[in-house]
């Protein structure tokens, strides 16, 4: 079986679609996944009561190894494509979202934490061998993340029960595809937080006013 070389891949910008392989492929690499919670302390009660309010982006994290002793070559020039990944590029404004390839794995991210670790110079000083570990983190639209919107039009009033982890934010997004027209919900529905709902209570969705 061929060996399949790890790569990045830019989904935007004036790299899209460019190729970024790594000199060696990881020994080994992880990936860290959590969830948020908030904690409301209550009068009388001896542990607060903790709140589900979001899911955590996944972390994927590994360590790359270069070496050009052999080429007598400066590492950094191989080292520096993927650490400059990310910078901000000047057509996004923004570093670029990418996706990691290697074989079955797709992770669709952006490069969070880079550290350049030297080991090993010519006499002059040049580095040709190095360790790059970095972290990579989750990338998700707001559209992916939401499942299809319910059938009803957005020019009449609903009501919708409020589940675990539901805020008005999201309750916007999925009935009006954009998450700031949280307000028009709120002042319907008497609501002072955003974020903090009650499993099981119901809101009224008014409609956009046109």
């Amino acid at each position: 079986m061929a060996l399949e070389k790890a790569y990045l891949e830019p989904l935007g910008g004036k790299n899209k679609g460019t190729p970024f392989l790594v000199l060696f492929n990881p020994a080994e690499y992880s990936i860290q996944k959590g969830n948020q919670f908030a904690e409301t302390p209550l009068l009388g009660l001896p542990t607060p009561i903790r709140q589900f309010t979001s899911g955590g982006a996944e972390t994927l994290t590994l360590d790359l190894f270069f070496d050009t002793y052999e080429k007598g070559e400066d590492v950094r020039d191989h080292l520096d494509q993927i650490a400059n990944l990310m910078n901000i590029d000047p057509e996004l404004h923004a570093p670029p979202v990418l996706v990691f390839h290697w074989g079955k794995v797709e992770f669709k991210c952006v490069l969070e934490q880079v550290t350049k670790k030297f080991t090993m110079f010519l006499s002059d000083g040049t580095p040709v061998r190095a360790t790059l570990s970095v972290t990579f983190k989750e990338y998700k639209t707001i559209q992916e993340q939401l499942p299809p919107g319910p059938p009803e039009s957005a020019d009449r009033t609903k009501r919708r029960i409020i589940k675990q982890g539901d805020s008005l934010w999201l309750v916007a997004a999925r009935e009006y595809n954009d998450p700031r027209l949280w307000r028009p919900i709120a002042d319907n529905n008497e609501i002072d937080n955003p974020r903090f709902l009650t499993p099981g209570m119901e809101l009224a969705i008014p409609p956009l006013e046109r």
